[in-house]
């Protein structure tokens, strides 16, 4: 088997995911994604349509928690690449027993770990260090602006505990303005 392991996280759906990484003195290889062992593990239908990558120059950077509305969702296997991010999925599915809760991981391109985000939820990062890249590999539905949603990370009763203060977090001006859950429309959530 390609991984170490793949476990589900508290939330349903989540799977944190340790591909084996193969070390020697010329530095490694690891095999990101087999996509038979994967499906095999999780019980997930992987049908990859996309993959993306962003790049942020400096530490602290967040993006997200972004999602988008239906019929447009996505599922998403996403990894730092380079340097390291704090990833954060929220679960926005209205009739879920775990509505509004969240887990974080600590993903770093060293360690090649990654988190499958389902659709279903928001997803975003902040990250660690300057120069940090990520990538996203992404299923189902196809990117929407029209369906283009998201939650802010600073919403009270999310609880999201942040390494940075408010202040050192850069945001996009879009970022900055997404509403609290409370202030989704029930017809926006998954």
């Amino acid at each position: 088997m390609p991984y170490e392991q793949i476990s589900e996280t508290d939330l349903k759906g989540v799977f944190k995911i340790q591909p084996k990484v193969f070390t020697d003195a010329r530095g490694y290889y690891s095999p990101t994604l087999v996509i038979s062992e994967f499906e095999k593990a999780t019980n997930i239908s992987f049908n990859l349509i996309q993959i993306a990558s962003s790049f942020n120059s400096e530490k602290g950077i967040f993006r997200g928690l972004h999602y988008q509305a239906s019929p447009y969702t996505q599922g998403k296997l996403v990894m730092a690449t380079e340097g390291s991010v704090l990833d954060i999925v929220l679960d926005i599915r209205k009739n879920s027993p775990t509505f509004g809760e969240h887990v974080t991981e600590i993903l770093t391109a060293e360690k090649q770990n990654q988190l499958w985000v389902p659709p279903g939820f928001a997803h975003g990062y902040l990250a660690l260090e300057k120069n940090t890249r990520f990538t996203y590999l992404v299923t189902d539905g196809v990117y929407s602006p029209q369906s283009e949603r998201g939650v802010s990370v600073f919403d009270p009763l999310l609880k999201i505990n942040l390494p940075l203060s408010h202040s050192e977090i850069k945001f996009s001006d879009k970022d900055q303005l997404l509403p609290n859950l409370s202030d989704i429309s029930k017809e926006d959530l998954l």
